[in-house]
């Protein structure tokens, strides 16, 4: 079977951006996805189109076919008082190279990187954390299967150990890993 519209497609692989190994995913425990409907990037996407159980792949994504290059748009100075709480400055999370959960204007949900904390600002950053990277993908694909009506569904079932109840098993309740948890 091939890896096509709307089949589920479990693979490995491994991660470098800029000759860094970023993730490694085994085949005793692949990344699972529903092929075509936008889980993964989509010029990864269009490199495994056709292939089968067992392919091999190895190809490079360059930053515009990623994450894109970094926007200094996306690094903002906020005003220190937004990372109060009760009156007082958080510093036990809110220190530089944290990850911060937050929101925009809209009401949606994003996450920040601490570049700096200053004596009245606090540097975000809010590019993905791999844009402005070259990305180097090698793995395989472990399966291929016809996907199931729970699967066109909308449901979840990306192997990632998260479910569709919003109960992510991942550390940082961010698995990254595209289902819609």
């Amino acid at each position: 079977m091939k890896v096509e519209q709307n089949k589920v497609v479990s693979l490995s692989y491994r991660l470098e951006a800029n000759g860094n190994v970023i993730e490694e995913v085994t085949k005793e425990k692949p990344v699972q996805f529903m092929y075509g409907v936008g889980y993964l990037l989509p010029k990864f996407e269009k490199q495994i189109e056709n292939m089968s159980t067992g392919d091999k792949f190895d190809f490079i994504l360059q930053a515009l076919e990623a994450y894109g290059e970094i926007d200094e748009e996306a690094i903002l100075d906020l005003p220190k008082n937004v990372f109060e709480i009760d009156g007082k400055f958080d510093d036990k999370y809110i220190k530089t190279g944290e990850s911060i959960p937050m929101q925009d204007q809209e009401g949606n949900r994003l996450y920040g990187v601490v570049e700096k904390v200053g004596d009245s600002m606090v540097t975000m950053n809010f590019n993905h954390p791999l844009a402005g990277n070259t990305l180097h993908f090698a793995g395989e694909i472990v399966d291929v299967r016809e996907a199931t009506p729970e699967d066109l569904s909308g449901s979840c079932g990306c192997g990632c150990g998260c479910d569709c109840d919003d109960n992510c098993e991942c550390e940082d309740n961010n698995c990254g890993c595209g289902c819609n948890c």
